[in-house]
């Protein structure tokens, strides 16, 4: 068997067991008390349940790291993603229960409730039961582009089954456009689309939480990288349209803008970037009727104190040390410092690679967010896999953290270890920014230096 036949047929094996994992322990309706690694221990559920996640896990993982070097070419990336994801697109969610809240919220906005007003438990679901308790309180944390689409689903799916089932549909039609974004941008970014492909679609965290937990992900990327496409392809305005329609599914994609902008060549082509983002925001932003409340809806998301976010983690340990606030003090600090990294990432963009420091400003997003979760990390995977030439070393272990923090149903493994999480963070955060500082001032090392002469020569063509 040839080395691609057998990366394949890897991956599918270990899709397999994923899904076998998914029918198993998914997400159900109602709401079940969450597989942990107590249950597991205990032996409460069963011995096939952990083995397919985790045989399944490790399986995936290997396939995409053994298959990145050399993928044969785009269209056998695009059949092998999709023959992995196939296994899972019928069956329970994995990895979380948030398909559900999205049912939800898109019911709320569906029927003429706001679901930035409050939660399911204060106006209520007609699927309450299956969304998962720590999130019945909160308000819908995303933007109203989402909300129309979730409304839409749940207006013509009508029973929960069916508005997961229209909501995967629309994730599943998210991953085919960013498959058919990631070879165009590679291409003008002067990489292997080959591999830029498959770093990307065949990175374990797709199949289980862009298809199967059908986050809303999905949706953003595909338009940050349509709007990249466009921007690289001098279309200013489609360009500040589709990134204004990505901020409106989630705020966070807002950092790539600016970087856009500089993707165009001409004052009136940015201008048109800029202007296109912000009316495209503002059509759905009022003609969905929810206005500006989506801007307050956001402080929601910070609801989870997890280590798994650096400065939370920071934040965690000293007031185990005694320091009171110090959650809430530390995640300011987090903020402020992204938005220092950013105006520098910004300004060194303006004469290297705009396409290149987007990828590095949302890492860095997710670096500095007071919350992480798995699934944020295809963030700036999506814009780095197209951008990277060569080293690709770097992606392994945060893709495996990645893909093992969330149990079948949604538990994260970060829960079990809040204590010994939060030190490690801790430590490894100071370990980081000290080896940071010290090879910048050894070397004068500029971060993202490099590659920017392909951008350079694409725009004076």
């Amino acid at each position: 068997m040839s080395r691609p036949s057998a990366v394949r047929y890897l991956g599918l094996a270990g899709s397999l067991l994923l899904a076998g994992a998914a029918w198993l322990g998914g997400a159900t309706d109602p709401w079940e008390p969450t597989v942990t690694p107590r249950t597991i221990l205990a032996g409460r559920d069963g011995v096939l349940l952990p083995l397919c996640w985790l045989l399944g896990t490790v399986l995936s993982l290997v396939a995409w790291w053994w298959g990145r070097r050399s993928p044969p070419s785009v269209r056998w990336v695009w059949v092998t993603a999709g023959l992995w994801a196939l296994p899972l697109v019928a069956l329970l969610p994995l990895g979380s229960y948030d398909i559900h809240s999205y049912a939800c919220q898109g019911w709320q906005q569906a029927v003429g409730l706001n679901p930035y007003g409050g939660g399911v438990d204060l106006l209520g679901c007609p699927w309450t039961d299956a969304v998962a308790p720590t999130w019945r309180a909160s308000p819908a944390p995303y933007g109203p582009v989402f909300l129309v689409l979730a409304a839409a689903a749940a207006a013509v799916g009508g029973s929960l089954t069916g508005t997961v089932a229209l909501l995967r549909l629309i994730a599943v039609l998210g991953v085919v456009a960013i498959a058919w974004c990631l070879p165009v941008l590679a291409r003008r970014a002067g990489t292997s689309p080959e591999r830029a492909s498959w770093l990307f679609l065949a990175c374990p965290l797709v199949p289980v939480h862009l298809i199967s937990g059908a986050h809303n992900e999905a949706v953003m990327i595909a338009l940050i990288l349509g709007g990249l496409v466009a921007a690289t392809g001098r279309r200013a305005l489609v360009a500040g349209v589709l990134l204004g329609l990505a901020v409106g599914v989630k705020a966070t994609a807002v950092v790539v803008l600016p970087f856009a902008v500089l993707m165009v060549v001409g004052v009136p082509a940015r201008v048109r970037v800029a202007g296109g983002a912000v009316a495209s925001l503002a059509v759905v932003s009022f003609g969905s009727g929810l206005g500006l409340g989506w801007i307050t809806g956001l402080t929601g998301s910070g609801v989870s104190v997890q280590w798994t976010a650096p400065s939370t983690a920071v934040g965690m340990t000293l007031e185990m040390a005694g320091v009171p606030g110090a959650v809430t003090g530390s995640r300011i600090a987090g903020m402020v410092l992204l938005v220092v990294i950013l105006v520098i990432l910004w300004f060194r963009a303006i004469d290297s690679n705009p396409l290149r420091y987007a990828g590095l400003a949302l890492a860095a997003t997710v670096v500095l967010a007071p919350v992480f979760h798995p699934w944020y990390a295809l963030w700036p995977l999506a814009v780095l896999a197209v951008t990277e030439k060569e080293h690709s070393r770097w992606l392994l272990v945060p893709v495996t953290v990645a893909a093992a923090l969330c149990l079948p149903d949604g538990y994260n493994l970060a829960l079990a270890t809040k204590a010994q999480g939060a030190v490690v963070m801790t430590v490894l955060t100071g370990y980081l920014a000290w080896k940071v500082l010290h090879e910048t001032n050894r070397t004068g090392h500029r971060l993202g230096s490099g590659g920017g002469g392909a951008d350079r020569r694409q725009r004076a063509a």
